[in-house]
């Protein structure tokens, strides 16, 4: 017992960056009323500031990744964190519109640099028959940050502290994140850099290129009404990724290894972590629009609905790892609550059977998830698969909240409970094509 807790304490400190990064992801959405109202923010000022944040964390995770394995995850880590804190104070202080735009980039800057090295140093640092839990532990971080930030958000603008609606949402970081930045600093164990390569700039600079124009378009342009510039961004962004992978062949230290794509249980697992996080995303995203400007719920009380969720993904989450075959039954329980949504919910206060249904089955589903996708990966390569996979997250939430919101957007002139309903039968055929994968994956 003794000898675990070094690694228990290391693991708190990783989730509290985790919890942060994660957090700040929906929190914005909750406040972008008031920043538009304070500010004068244009809708275009609006939209870069949530799409900003996205942007950068999703472009620069296999990089950040890469930068662990070659120069050492404690220090990567621990300047992601001093980023991201030193971000969210310039945000909390912006006197204006394009600069919270600024800073809200090197916020996303800063947690690219700290989620892939939480994988990876589990993965590396913890020992194997503790690493189910560990994961776990994260998995129930990563779901009930999305909540909290929806909670939080609505708490902190409903008590308009120091004068402002909005800035709290921004200074909460800044003792938690110099507090962590602490602790981190003395506890966090020093892994082993793999060997003395340089960076592979050329890949880093082609890969920027490829996922900036494929996940640009998928955060914009539906706010954007599908343009032509989107379109051809999407197809620039496959043919840069064509280029990368030629690149990539050819250097000695890649960026990302040809090899890891192929192995048959990584790839099946990226496929199961698009479907999964486009359905996750998503849902968070349609349910807070069909609260909030369909059904005319405050931010707080919106956010008050997600607690049959929540409750029910926190107690499953920790369970998960005693339940056989539990990513199986996660993912069938949460189609069963995405049926129960779609024919039986008509008013917020009837959606908690169904909620609590699909928090049971994500909180089944997602942390062990993390873990089977990383455990066929050889350690050398933890932070590059590590990488890929948070990549994975951010392109399929990203993929579903387009696809997904299109669907509800386009049901929109009509009930908003109608739409809503058509939106969660999608969300369903995606939750039916992670548990086709799922049984094609090879069961632990």
């Amino acid at each position: 017992m003794h000898s675990a807790s070094p690694h228990w304490r290391a693991l708190a400190i990783l989730l509290a960056g985790v919890f942060m990064a994660v957090l700040d992801t929906f929190i914005v959405f909750v406040a972008a009323p008031a920043i538009r109202s304070d500010l004068g923010a244009s809708p275009a000022e609006l939209q870069l500031l949530l799409a900003g944040y996205q942007l950068a964390y999703a472009v620069a995770l296999i990089t950040f990744a890469r930068l662990g394995d070659l120069r050492g995850r404690k220090p990567v880590f621990l300047a992601g964190l001093l980023l991201f804190t030193g971000a969210s104070a310039a945000c909390a202080a912006a006197p204006g519109a394009g600069w919270l735009v600024a800073a809200r980039f090197g916020q996303g800057l800063g947690a690219a640099a700290m989620f892939p090295q939480v994988l990876a140093m589990i993965h590396v640092v913890v020992p194997g028959p503790q690493r189910p839990k560990a994961f776990a532990v994260l998995g129930a971080v990563i779901g009930l940050s999305g909540v909290t930030g929806q909670l939080l958000g609505g708490i902190l603008v409903t008590a308009n502290l120091f004068g402002s609606p909005w800035r709290a949402i921004f200074w909460v970081n800044v003792p938690i994140g110099l507090l962590t930045l602490a602790l981190a600093a003395r506890f966090l164990p020093r892994t082993r850099p793999n060997g003395t390569a340089r960076l592979d700039l050329r890949g880093t600079a082609v890969l920027t290129v490829a996922l900036t124009l494929l996940v640009l378009p998928l955060i914009t342009g539906r706010e954007a009404g599908w343009p032509l510039w989107s379109w051809c961004s999407l197809a620039g962004g496959a043919v840069a990724l064509g280029v990368f992978a030629a690149v990539e062949r050819r250097v000695p230290a890649p960026l990302v290894r040809p090899g890891l794509l192929r192995q048959r249980e990584f790839s099946l697992g990226m496929g199961l972590v698009l479907l999964t996080y486009a359905g996750i995303n998503s849902f968070f995203l349609v349910l807070s629009l069909a609260l909030q400007d369909g059904l005319g719920l405050s931010p707080l009380d919106a956010a008050l609905t997600y607690l049959p969720f929540a409750a029910a993904f926190l107690a499953l989450s920790l369970l998960g790892s005693r339940v056989p075959f539990a990513p199986l039954i996660g993912a069938a329980t949460a189609g069963l609550g995405y049926a129960v949504l779609i024919t039986l919910s008509t008013t917020p206060w009837s959606f908690a059977p169904a909620l609590a249904l699909i928090g049971a089955g994500q909180g089944l589903l997602v942390p062990p998830l993390l873990n089977h996708v990383l455990a066929a990966v050889p350690r050398t390569d933890a932070g590059m698969a590590s990488g890929v996979l948070a990549t994975g997250q951010q392109i399929g939430g990203a993929l579903g909240v387009a696809v997904i919101g299109a669907v509800y957007y386009s049901a929109l002139p009509g009930s908003p409970l109608h739409a809503l309903a058509l939106a969660c039968g999608g969300i369903l055929a995606l939750t039916v094509g992670a548990i086709i994968v799922l049984r094609l994956l090879p069961r632990r």
